[in-house]
């Protein structure tokens, strides 16, 4: 749990989708030196990180993604080469912590539209994606469907992605589309509560943030008592 906000860099603001290892890379440099004893020391890569195509803030619709044999989004080798051999972000994460920094990743709510299509397996269980998948969107992006958290294997792929993130050594995930909708009523709060008890059985202090705001002010105490 994080007792004050987060303070760090993002990448979206100034890349949008499109940022690169190199660039995160040289962005940490800056903050290790000029900013982190102010306490800044949060370095975020956001959104599609999994995605070789993406360019700009502008999303390429029903791209595909990089993913694991287990329907996880994985980053693009084109764009973090360190991630090569099934690396996937923990070399980056280890040049981060050696500048006494903190690493995050943005992930969207939900499991890939195209490991649905393709069937994939699920960690963990016999089902594959397209059978604990909802059909619940995302209004402005293409690359998740929601998922069933009803069922055992929901929670088991939601278990999958954190002891993944977890193998990674993930300090903080941004999860979006999950704490407001423009498209559905209510909050994701089956997700979030889902999302929360899969950091909980990990091995390692991981900060939930939930995006994008702003959220419902009655969900306030669920949202206190689940996330940052």
């Amino acid at each position: 749990v994080a007792l004050t906000p987060p303070k760090g860099w993002n990448s979206w603001d100034i890349y949008g989708a499109s940022v690169t290892e190199e660039e995160v890379r040289s962005n940490a440099r800056v903050m290790a030196d000029k900013l982190k004893s102010s306490g800044w020391d949060y370095v975020v890569v956001d959104i599609q990180w999994y995605e070789p195509t993406a360019l700009t803030s502008t999303y390429n619709t029903f791209a595909s993604v990089c993913m694991d044999e287990f329907s996880r989004v994985i980053p693009a080798v084109n764009r973090f080469p360190s991630s090569e051999g099934g690396n996937g972000f923990k070399p980056l994460a280890d040049y981060i912590h050696s500048l006494g920094l903190k690493f995050g990743i943005h992930i969207l709510r939900g499991i890939p539209r195209e490991a649905v299509h393709k069937r994939l397996p699920v960690k963990g269980t016999h089902l594959t994606a397209d059978e604990i998948a909802t059909n619940t969107i995302c209004p402005w992006n293409s690359d998740m469907y929601g998922v069933n958290t009803e069922l055992a294997e929901g929670q088991l792929y939601y278990d999958s992605l954190l002891e993944l993130y977890a193998s990674w050594d993930i300090d903080f995930i941004k999860v979006d589309d999950i704490a407001f909708s423009k498209i559905y009523p209510n909050a994701h709060l089956d997700e979030i509560k889902a999302i929360r008890k899969a950091i909980d059985k990990v091995d390692r202090n991981i900060v939930l943030s939930l995006s994008p705001g702003p959220a419902h002010l009655r969900d306030g105490a669920f949202l206190q008592q689940n996330a940052n």
